[in-house]
């Protein structure tokens, strides 16, 4: 366990390597975070386009993904990856491009065989823009500044506290939403959650997430809110095959997911950032930037590989960077069993059938923590910078517009589909508008040397 820093929050820092015992609870913990973040695009893609039986498989083939995803960032070969524990999963930011794709391909006369071969193939090339971009992350300082990166980190924490309450209260369009039932379960694992992380114990600490999901778990059992009805219905093993459904393209499907992949190097610039303040590890200077870069590289290569073991494009996942600051478990070395425990639940589906059972009640209540986490990380960068009246100004306007669209997406309504696509999202209007602001508006000399004095 690592020494060098004695006023950290960290039990273990990005290079330690903890005990098999510590490092396989650490790892539970951001499975159980992100597990349903997986495989829910998956499901909502797969019942939206009708592709029925296709689904299980297509839900392995996420875990394994994430699994491969993960160990790269963290093991970074070849300089592909952040060298961080960042886990990957199937990314929210595509769903819209991706049912587009889909749209098209049934449009023609496809089966579900042809919509995922089209989906998978401009996913495939797709991922060229991410990758070619991430190249040229270390000369766009311009852009990627801790005011534009706090900005998109507060709006990553806060529009997902969004899925967090509606999951706390049920889910979306549950039958008992909002019951006392549901809420009772959600504060219950978040009063565990707070509760056992306020211990001066780390062996507690470490399994607070887990303590309070297992908690909430036993609780929903009890209430008669666990099913494991369909577990036999799952088949055995489910194995890669790669282009199990073919090979397509369309230019009308390729160009809106390309967009996204270039707005997805935003997010995941803003989510490596928190990431790093987490783990204790710079945010400004070469080493960041070559994180960033590593980082941006990887979300592109996984999602290649993504496309070609059949599931959708990959990013890293916020919720992650909240375990981190909640366990104070930061090492790259636990990435390596989070990535095998998602290939084992890939590879066997019964295993992931149980944890899918997991009512979201409880999930919420312990997402919400996490996402709230994340919100603050992004307003501690901030309470770091030298607020002028310019930087209150790309603030408040960055904020108004993307929390303003994820408040009340309607706004949008009559616009057409490819802008409902890409300025749809809060995270990418939002730093869209940070950037541009940011860009647009010259920096008074006074502000300057106030920034450079604060830095120095």
């Amino acid at each position: 366990m690592s020494q060098s820093n004695e006023t950290s929050d960290l039990i273990y820092h990005l290079d330690d390597r903890p005990p098999v015992k510590e490092s396989m609870f650490a790892a539970l913990q951001h499975v159980l975070a992100s597990f349903v973040g997986i495989i829910t695009p998956t499901l909502i893609i797969g019942g939206v386009l009708g592709l029925g039986s296709n689904i299980p498989y297509l839900i392995s083939m996420a875990l394994i993904v994430s699994g491969i995803a993960t160990f790269i960032q963290a093991r970074r070969p070849m300089g592909i990856g952040a060298g961080m524990l960042c886990v990957q999963g199937t990314s929210f930011a595509f769903l819209s491009s991706i049912l587009a794709a889909g749209f098209i391909a049934k449009a023609k006369g496809g089966g579900p065989d042809e919509i995922l071969s089209l989906i998978f193939g401009v996913a495939f090339f797709g991922a060229f823009v991410e990758i070619i971009l991430s190249q040229f992350i270390h000369k766009l300082k311009r852009i990627i500044t801790p005011l534009v990166t706090g900005i998109v980190i507060t709006i990553i924490g806060i529009s997902l506290i969004k899925v967090g309450i509606t999951d706390l209260a049920g889910g979306f369009k549950a039958p008992d939403f909002g019951s006392p039932e549901n809420l009772g379960l959600g504060v219950l694992v978040l009063a565990v959650i707070i509760t056992l992380n306020r211990s001066k114990n780390e062996w507690v600490r470490l399994s607070s997430i887990i303590i309070g999901l297992a908690v909430g778990f036993i609780a929903a059992m009890i209430l008669g809110k666990v099913s494991f009805d369909k577990l036999s219905t799952l088949p055995a093993i489910n194995i890669p095959i790669p282009f199990k459904y073919g090979f397509s393209f369309d230019w009308g499907a390729f160009i809106p997911v390309a967009i996204i992949y270039l707005i997805t190097a935003i997010e995941t610039t803003g989510d490596l950032t928190a990431n790093s303040i987490f783990s204790k590890q710079p945010i400004k200077g070469d080493l960041y930037y070559s994180r960033v870069k590593g980082g941006v590289l990887g979300d592109g290569v996984n999602s290649m590989i993504a496309a070609a073991l059949n599931t959708f494009p990959n990013t890293t996942f916020s919720q992650n960077n909240g375990v981190i600051q909640l366990t104070g478990v930061a090492s790259r070395y636990v990435a390596y069993f989070v990535s095998g425990i998602f290939i084992v639940l890939g590879l066997f589906p019964v295993i992931g059938g149980v944890l899918q059972e997991m009512p979201k009640p409880v999930l919420g209540g312990a997402t919400l923590v996490l996402f709230g986490t994340v919100a603050a990380a992004g307003v501690k960068i901030l309470s770091n910078e030298v607020l002028d009246r310019r930087k209150l100004l790309i603030m408040a306007v960055s904020f108004g517009a993307g929390l303003g669209v994820a408040a009340n997406p309607a706004v949008l309504g009559e616009m057409p589909k490819l802008v409902q696509n890409i300025f749809g999202s809060a995270v990418t209007l939002g730093g869209l508008t940070a950037i541009a602001l940011s860009l647009l508006l010259p920096e008074g000399k006074t502000a300057k040397v106030e920034a450079e004095s604060k830095a120095a």
